[in-house]
């Protein structure tokens, strides 16, 4: 059996161009004990996946240039030579950026037994949903009543911040862009402010508008002006879960800080950046609160869909030109 892949041929400065990415085709070996080989069926892109274009690195190694991309997927085996697996079942793993991939079949997850969707797992049941989830719960502490500020609040992190945190009881406040982006937080009773054609004083303002008592959690996900403004409106001990700064990842120099970071000894506020991998042990609690959730139709997840792996760059990168709203998946 053929596998076709994508590589990295350099590391990026800036936006990676599309012709970064290249299309390999190569034959498989026969399966040696303990493998499996697997059809993937859904692949997904997410903004992390920069930071391992850098050649640097971070809290994850970097892309190997010229060999196959990785990033979560889920398939149906095909072939099996693990005790664990056989033909027809339904995993989950990270040989993305292919359609065939074969693995020992000790890295693989079963998918879990859910009346959903199976590419759910690569959104508001994986990754992305468990990184809502314990940002809110493990590093915001977020309690009933809370006020949240939650930046790319229409995003596949983000869309399910806003929902669990409005189930608290407070003010929910998202930061988005696209007027449709707005108009869904708007029907799900969050109050929505537009970060465009305003600076980090401009969205200040917006934001004291829509919640004058000021928050006492911000969830981040972009830096930059958002963050400068949700500093300045900040509760005394408001505590702030850092996700991600998307707003930098394709930045060529380096970003200038927040103006205002004494906010934080102002106003006694906590925050801390956390890495979902460091606190996927607590999966099964996530998945045991939020599933049901899903599966009975009480929380409204998006996707945005790319067909066919030859759209996978693509896909990737329209992140990080917002044209994505909920998770950017890739269906072969």
């Amino acid at each position: 059996m053929q596998t076709r892949y994508f590589t990295l041929r350099d590391y990026p400065q800036g936006m990676p161009p599309r012709e970064l990415f290249e299309l390999h085709h190569q034959e498989l070996p026969a399966l040696d004990e303990g493998e499996v080989r697997i059809r993937n069926t859904w692949l997904s892109v997410d903004p992390y996946m920069r930071g391992r274009m850098s050649g640097v690195k971070t809290y994850v190694a970097p892309f190997e240039l010229n060999a196959p991309l990785e990033g979560a997927a889920i398939g149906e085996v095909v072939e099996s030579r693990h005790t664990s697996f056989r033909a027809g079942d339904k995993v989950r793993h990270m040989a993305g950026w292919r359609d065939v991939a074969q693995l020992k079949g000790d890295v693989l997850e079963p998918l879990p037994d859910m009346d959903v969707p199976d590419q759910t797992f690569l959104g508001v049941l994986g990754m992305p949903g468990m990184t809502a989830w314990t940002g809110l719960n493990r590093i915001a502490h977020l309690r009933e009543g809370d006020n949240v500020l939650v930046s790319a609040a229409s995003g596949a992190v983000g869309s399910l911040v806003v929902q669990l945190a409005k189930a608290k009881g407070g003010t929910v406040v998202g930061i988005a862009g696209a007027a449709d982006k707005l108009e869904w937080l708007e029907q799900h009773g969050i109050h929505a402010v537009s970060y465009k054609s305003k600076d980090a004083r401009q969205l200040g303002d917006a934001l004291r508008d829509a919640c004058r008592e000021g928050f006492d959690v911000y969830f981040e996900n972009v830096g930059g002006d958002c963050l400068e403004a949700a500093l300045d409106n900040l509760k005394v001990g408001a505590r702030i879960a850092v996700c991600g700064l998307i707003s930098r990842y394709n930045s060529e120099a380096p970003d200038r800080g927040p103006s205002n970071l004494s906010n934080l000894l102002v106003q006694r506020a906590h925050m801390q950046g956390f890495i979902v991998a460091d606190h996927w042990i607590e999966y099964p609690h996530f998945l045991e609160e939020v599933g049901p959730r899903v599966a009975r139709g009480e929380i409204d997840y998006a996707e945005t869909v790319e067909e066919g792996l030859e759209r996978t760059p693509d896909a990737f990168l329209k992140l990080f030109e917002g044209a994505n709203r909920g998770k950017m998946l890739v269906r072969l």
